[in-house]
């Protein structure tokens, strides 16, 4: 359980990192060479950038979120009286 958690957090928390790195490095050089200037960096690219980011942590909070509650969940293993 705690494996899967760490391995989550270890590999794949990166993976989505660089990816987000790589398609706003590469929305930035395709803008640049259109000549986009200061107006769509300041404006349109900064939010495109935070929803992406958005997406990617609550994409990564659902992958994580079975492992978290399976850490939490009580196990029973016979009656209770």
């Amino acid at each position: 359980m705690k494996s899967a958690l760490i391995m989550k957090v270890f590999l794949v928390l990166p993976v989505i990192a660089f990816a987000d790195f790589v398609l706003l490095t590469l929305l930035g050089c395709i803008s640049g060479a259109m000549g986009c200037g200061n107006d769509f960096f300041c404006g349109p690219f900064c939010f495109i950038s935070k929803a992406l980011l958005i997406v990617s942590g609550l994409f990564f909070i659902y992958l994580i979120l079975p492992d978290i509650k399976k850490s939490f969940a009580r196990k029973t293993y016979g009656q209770t009286s």
